[in-house]
């Protein structure tokens, strides 16, 4: 019986797993987070388990976050000094969801084609200019099922991220959600194509959002390969569709299986509250 309970209160004392990984979506209002909360931060988030950073972007449209002397790229060089590995977002077009629904066939392409010219810029920016120790990247442009539903599109897709990819001195991450537009093993067959490429992919578990139900999103996740990970969602949407994004934080689910596991947001943790502002 002691060592039942020696056994339970040191798995309640350990870091999750998932915490591992975490991502980080760069608002502009963290500006005002000071160097010292930065400090304070990335070492809260080592003490807690954290090994990789995932940065969703470095530009948002206009926005560069200050660029190579900029509070996002001091606060990335203060988490790698806290011993933290980071991957790093690439460009992101505000619009992108729109066009997605606005372009088909060639006019997609060509988008799709010009954004990662964007994102290459990017790279070689954040390369060549914030000379930041970077493990990987994150290209920002999440895939879902609604958009990518006909396999003309995903082969055009398939096309266009090998011949980025082969243009990155990193390993390349990108993530994808479901709404139910795909069977599971289709979809799962899909991210596992993506994967066969050498990119490190992510589905988000949609436990956040809520746009499935529970039964329906874990056949999807039992659907994926094991070397597609699973992006564990830490928070609950507050917002209706089409109002600003709203939400307020949750404790992510935890997996059993075989899958690497992140968390999305660092905003949402626990040592995070009172930092980074939610809302």
């Amino acid at each position: 019986m002691r060592t039942l309970l020696a056994i339970c209160l040191l798995t309640l004392c350990l870091p999750a797993a998932a915490d591992q990984r975490l991502f980080y979506q760069p608002l502009n209002r963290d500006a005002r987070v000071t160097p010292a909360q930065w400090q304070k931060l990335w070492r809260a988030t080592a003490a807690q388990g954290g090994k990789t950073l995932i940065v969703q972007w470095s530009t948002y449209g206009d926005s560069d976050f200050g660029g190579a002397k900029g509070w996002l790229a001091n606060s990335l060089r203060e988490a790698r000094a806290q011993g933290l590995e980071l991957v790093v977002g690439l460009y992101m077009d505000p619009t992108y969801y729109q066009r997605l629904e606005q372009l088909d066939g060639e006019g997609l392409s060509s988008y799709w084609k010009a954004q990662l010219g964007r994102s290459l810029g990017q790279y070689t920016q954040l390369r060549d200019g914030w000379q930041l120790a970077v493990d990987g990247w994150y290209l920002p442009m999440e895939l879902d099922d609604l958009h990518f539903r006909e396999s003309s599109r995903r082969e055009a897709l398939y096309r266009q991220l090998q011949a980025f990819n082969r243009q990155l001195d990193k390993p390349l991450h990108i993530s994808a959600f479901s709404v139910g537009k795909l069977a599971p093993r289709v979809n799962g067959a899909w991210l596992d194509q993506l994967a066969s490429l050498g990119l490190t992919v992510w589905w988000q578990d949609g436990a956040g959002t809520g746009r499935l139900p529970a039964l329906v999103r874990d056949r999807y996740e039992q659907a994926l390969p094991c070397r597609v990970g699973v992006v564990r969602e830490a928070f609950r949407q507050m917002s209706a569709p089409g109002e600003v994004f709203k939400a307020q934080p949750a404790e992510p689910k935890r997996g059993t299986g075989c899958h690497a596991e992140a968390v999305f947001d660092l905003r949402y943790r626990p040592w995070a509250r009172g930092v980074l502002p939610l809302n």
